[in-house]
């Protein structure tokens, strides 16, 4: 959970639903978890949790969590081989998923083919061209005034989900092996072979397309139903969840995703039998939920949406003709939109608190179209919390540092001449960073050390 949501809520308290804290204990078996970081939830305004009459949730890095970087390797090892499949050379066969490099919200160059980190203001934090991370003037002969457009979606590509991660990795694997392979002439916006130009813009659109057809041929849905184990993590406090939140309010999902991969997906998480000693029978997973809709087309269901439909179970296929009717508990529906479910469900705007993991998608539209109340999924900023917990001591001298140097220019305006002599303080801070980078390097040589150590 992050404080990127639009809002974010603390979890409810096992005892009493309806009773909201600022930092939540998970649904766990130890008292350790209100201080473990995967466990916390951040709270960016106050909500009664008594105002909320229903509680909605998107599948996919929400209820169903894909284990990494397993998932990104078999998203990346499909994107990959698609396009040697089409043509492209099959040398880029030897590359391999490495976790260690991609990240979330990263944006594509598409004339250059770098990858750039940005602030919220555009201006670049870090340049990347292949798997080579570019510094001073590099950076500058491509972006004089180190900043960028980012709302020129026609150039640049914002890579925003969990799904981006193995096409993120894939961009700068096609830079990195175009640029070093003899065969091509490096060009400033692309490589040249004989009479054939390949742009950086055109490579862009071959892997879209191929991020296209591997979820819309079902490849990837096909890999992870044969090996759910592998890419799902099942977390035996989900179900739980799911029938606390029912006591107290209704529940809907709303899934992107279509029935048949949600079947599956839901089965092995939710379907479990309700006593190990009793031998009870296992609750069916559509029994958690008020309402479920697949296939909505998010973004496009917090708006106009699409022809709400009945999914016959048996078959998977959709049944003739919109459906205008009364919910029916235990049917499936397609498409449709959020006002639909506003209506079947009885419920309006603030009185929905909507749990997904997209900060677009998921989030933004569904506050800023129908003011439904937001809670943001965000397992990647795990780490960067662990970061800012192991390395607090280092950001506290820093900033100490940052409050003493603020008090030589306290006094002065602009009739001051003397200028304050400000390098022991420039020394100290360069010292500092310098002396945990050297930390890291050790860090580094200690675990090359020790993996030799295993080779032998």
């Amino acid at each position: 959970m992050g404080s990127l949501a639009a809002e974010a809520v603390g979890i409810m308290d096992p005892e009493n639903p309806t009773k909201l804290e600022t930092e939540a204990v998970h649904l766990s078996d130890g008292g350790s978890a209100r201080n473990h970081l995967p466990n916390r939830v951040f709270v960016n305004r106050s909500l009664n949790l008594e105002n909320i009459k229903c509680y909605g949730f998107d599948m996919d890095y929400t209820l169903a969590i894909y284990k990494s970087p397993e998932y990104e390797a078999l998203g990346f090892e499909l994107l990959r081989d698609r396009l040697v499949s089409i043509g492209y050379p099959h040398e880029l066969l030897r590359y391999d998923y490495d976790p260690e490099f991609p990240t979330r919200g990263l944006v594509y160059d598409t004339m250059y083919g770098n990858l750039l980190k940005v602030d919220s203001h555009g201006n670049i934090l870090v340049c990347t061209h292949g798997f080579s991370h570019l510094k001073g003037d590099d950076i500058h002969n491509y972006y004089p005034n180190l900043f960028i457009q980012r709302d020129d979606t026609e150039r640049f590509y914002i890579l925003n989900t969990l799904f981006n991660l193995s096409e993120t990795y894939l961009y700068a694997c096609l830079v990195d092996f175009f640029t070093s392979c003899t065969r091509y002439k490096n060009c400033t916006q692309g490589f040249q072979h004989g009479d054939l130009f390949m742009s950086f813009r055109s490579m862009f659109q071959d892997v879209r397309d191929a991020m296209d057809y591997v979820h819309d041929s079902g490849s990837l849905k096909d890999r992870t139903i044969k090996a759910l184990e592998m890419y799902v993590v099942k977390d035996p406090r989900i179900p739980v969840l799911l029938s606390r939140v029912k006591e107290v309010a209704k529940v809907f999902l709303a899934t992107n995703s279509d029935y048949s991969y949600t079947d599956a997906i839901m089965k092995y998480l939710l379907e479990v039998p309700a006593s190990v000693k009793s031998g009870a029978p296992k609750r069916a997973w559509r029994s958690f939920f008020d309402l479920v809709v697949v296939d909505t087309r998010k973004p496009l269901f917090f708006g106009e949406g699409t022809v709400l439909r009945q999914v016959d179970t048996l078959t998977g296929k959709l049944r003739m003709g919109t459906y205008t009717g009364d919910l029916q508990h235990g049917t499936i529906y397609s498409g449709g939109s959020s006002d639909v479910v506003c209506d079947l469900l009885d419920v309006r705007g603030k009185e929905i608190l909507y749990v997904g993991d997209h900060i677009f998608t998921d989030i933004l539209k569904s506050k800023k179209r129908q003011g439904w109340r937001t809670f943001l999924v965000a397992p990647d900023l795990i780490k960067e919390l662990q970061v800012w917990t192991d390395k607090r001591y280092l950001f506290e001298e820093l900033k100490g540092l940052d409050v003493y140097l603020a008090e030589f220019y306290k006094h002065l305006d602009s009739g001051s001449h003397e200028r304050p002599d400000i390098s022991a303080i420039q020394t100290r801070m360069k010292m500092v960073t310098e002396r945990e980078r050297e930390r890291e390097r050790e860090g580094e040589m200690s675990m090359s050390n020790r993996l030799m150590c295993c080779k032998w």
